[in-house]
């Protein structure tokens, strides 16, 4: 029978597909198989979609989704500080079942807000039952989720083994939950690691996503000396990338990386400014993630906001052009990410013969009535209490701005319980009076 959204304005995202100011969207066995100003489609179910926008799923390339029973507590915090508090004072207290946790409590936030695809980067990774526990989150969660197992971290342990095992786990690559290796890279390890990580990745069949910023005063070169053993190429994503030299963002544009950016934490934790400008004037275009939800909040939505902000007032400041529209940055939030997971083909855009992985979001509410200029309206207004409906690979998981199948007192009942284990268990208090001193 299939699924006919009618009469929204319809963002397609991809350039080959034009917006319609009132259009429907026709979803047959989980993929979108029309899109036009008006459809006939009897027997379907209609969604409503008068006075909303229709556009693609979001997709975060890089979240650190274990921590999210920590949500705020480091809106202060440095990067030494938030390194010292979450994986020398939490994570040493978080067992498997803590893991799983925080992992289906922040997959099912980042779902309810839109982001239909995500990329798991787990590091809570210290026995093989923490990553069964996050993959298993993974798998009990609605929406579509990339584990990205970081195997190893913290030793200079081989990974092939963990990789191998967990990657049998992974009920293969056409399912809605996919796999890809976390790995340590060479801030975290030596080169000779990086290259064992990195080939094993390759080996499996997996896409690599490593952490890499230079700090103001450090003289590494992380992309280089990656580059140089040979280990760049388009399954690559960088995460941050912040005070990369030229030639490395080069190295990177030539070999087909792809980059995600965390403008929110970035900015807070002292990275330096995101990245977003450099990369576009070597040829990369961003994709943008939230990281970690104990400093930054879990929407796209603010993410995207941060990220146009500030580059427009770096331009600015440089007294160039604008180096970007609101229009870019929500490819970054869509159809760029979708392309850097690996998934490109399947979701980021409301293409035909593409799973449909749609987010209606309403506009009658007062925050962005009335919607003059859409895609700016989303970027510069919108917020996660707009998100209506949501479908993932054509199955409705949010309607009515409820989400269906989720227990969602059990869900916050098991987190506080967690919650509360690990802070006693590490000496945490939770009055709101945890700060440097504790660490």
């Amino acid at each position: 029978m299939g699924i006919l959204v009618r009469g929204g304005t319809v963002l397609g995202i991809d350039q080959a597909t034009s917006d319609l100011p009132r259009g429907d969207v026709l979803v047959e066995d989980g993929r979108i198989s029309e899109v036009s100003e008006r459809i006939d489609a009897p027997g379907a179910e209609v969604l409503d979609a008068t006075g909303m926008l229709v556009l693609p799923g979001f997709v975060d390339t890089h979240r650190h989704t274990w921590q999210a029973v920590f949500r705020g507590i480091g809106a202060d915090w440095t990067f030494p500080e938030y390194r010292s508090a979450m994986h020398g004072t939490v994570r040493p207290h978080c067992r498997p079942e803590d893991v799983y946790i925080g992992t289906l409590l922040g997959r099912v936030e980042a779902l309810q807000s839109g982001i239909t695809t995500l990329l798991d980067w787990c590091h809570c990774t210290d026995t093989p039952e923490h990553g069964d526990a996050a993959l298993d989150a993974l798998l009990d969660a609605p929406g579509r989720s990339v584990f990205c197992y970081g195997a190893g971290i913290g030793t200079p342990d081989p990974a092939a083994a963990e990789l191998a095992r967990m990657r049998d786990r992974v009920p293969g690559d056409d399912g809605l939950v996919t796999m890809a290796a976390g790995v340590r890279g060479p801030l975290l390890t030596d080169l000779d690691t990086t290259a064992a990580d990195v080939t094993t990745a390759r080996e499996l069949g997996l896409r690599v996503s490593v952490h890499v910023h230079v700090l103001a005063g450090e003289a590494d070169r992380p992309v280089a000396a990656m580059a140089g053993r040979g280990l760049l190429d388009d399954r690559t994503t960088f995460v941050h990338g912040n005070g990369l030299a030229d030639d490395e963002l080069a190295m990177m544009a030539d070999a087909g990386c792809s980059v995600s950016i965390s403008p929110d934490v970035e900015l807070k934790m002292g990275f330096g400014w995101p990245e977003t400008g450099r990369m576009l004037a070597a040829g990369i275009r961003p994709t943008l993630s939230i990281d970690d939800c104990p400093s930054a909040g879990g929407d796209m939505f603010s993410t995207m906001r941060t990220a146009l902000s500030v580059q427009r007032g770096l331009d600015t400041a440089q007294g160039v052009p604008p180096s970007l529209t609101a229009r870019d940055v929500l490819e970054f939030a869509t159809l760029d990410g979708a392309r850097a997971v690996g998934l490109g083909d399947r979701v980021g855009s409301i293409t035909p013969g593409k799973q449909a992985d749609l987010v209606l979001l309403r506009t009658d509410d007062l925050t962005l009535f009335p919607a003059n200029h859409p895609i700016g309206a989303i970027v510069s207004a919108a917020h996660p209490g707009l998100v209506d409906t949501v479908l993932v690979a054509g199955k409705i998981v949010k309607r009515g701005g409820e989400l269906i199948g989720v227990d969602l007192d059990a869900l916050r009942e098991r987190a506080l319980r967690s919650r509360a284990r690990i802070a006693a268990a590490a000496g945490i208090p939770l009055d709101g009076s945890w700060s440097i001193q504790h660490f």
